[in-house]
């Protein structure tokens, strides 16, 4: 199994009621029925995980912040912090209007992750926006942030992949590789603005 496809957290995926998500229009700031989410990592790894609420993946950790901070309406919300080689945190929130709390990150390394041996491919990524998500055969592989520019790229086993990238706000994009041992090929594209649910579920349950 190689790094980017050990990472098989599997969640119920409820219905996305996430709302003024962005946040930088006056009216947004100003609606007094959201309740807001601030998440505090310690770690370069806690900041760089990637955060999904219901289901839906917004980004990481240390980017939902000012004008991409996180207003959800009134409920009960799952929110899920994911990273590579690391035990996902999951917590169930109760948002009240008005109100903001805070969500502690601090991820713990997962003892049974397993990292490619053997021969292995690399798949460099260039995205436009970098801040994606990215999967490869329904597993979490990182942002697109991490496999692109100098010295970065996805170590995957040789053989046919699909790859996902997906981001809150843009139209997903899919693609199948099929990879020989010592390649080293590039993704490149611009992810087509579209409304919030366009990304769709990223990890679907069993």
């Amino acid at each position: 199994m190689n790094r980017s496809t050990f990472v098989a957290a599997r969640v119920a995926i409820a219905v996305v009621v996430v709302a003024g998500l962005w946040c930088g229009a006056a009216g947004a700031q100003d609606n007094k029925v959201m309740g807001r989410v601030d998440l505090v990592g310690k770690t370069k790894v806690d900041k760089t995980s990637g955060v999904w609420v219901d289901g839906q993946y917004l980004g990481y950790v240390s980017e939902l912040t000012g004008d991409k901070k996180i207003l959800l309406l009134p409920g009960s919300h799952e929110i899920v912090v994911r990273q590579v080689g690391y035990i996902p945190l999951t917590n169930v929130i109760t948002v009240e209007p008005g109100k903001t709390q805070t969500v502690n990150v601090s991820m713990e390394k997962d003892p049974k992750a397993i990292f490619p041996s053997g021969p292995t491919a690399e798949v460099k990524l260039d995205v436009t926006p970098d801040r994606a998500a990215v999967f490869v055969d329904g597993g979490y592989a990182g942002t697109t942030h991490e496999f692109g520019g100098v010295g970065k790229a996805m170590v995957i086993a040789p053989g046919k992949h699909h790859v996902k990238i997906a981001l809150a706000g843009f139209q997903e994009f899919n693609t199948d590789v099929t990879l020989k041992a010592g390649q080293k090929i590039t993704i490149k594209t611009d992810l087509v603005a579209g409304s919030i649910k366009d990304a769709g579920p990223a990890i679907k349950s069993n």
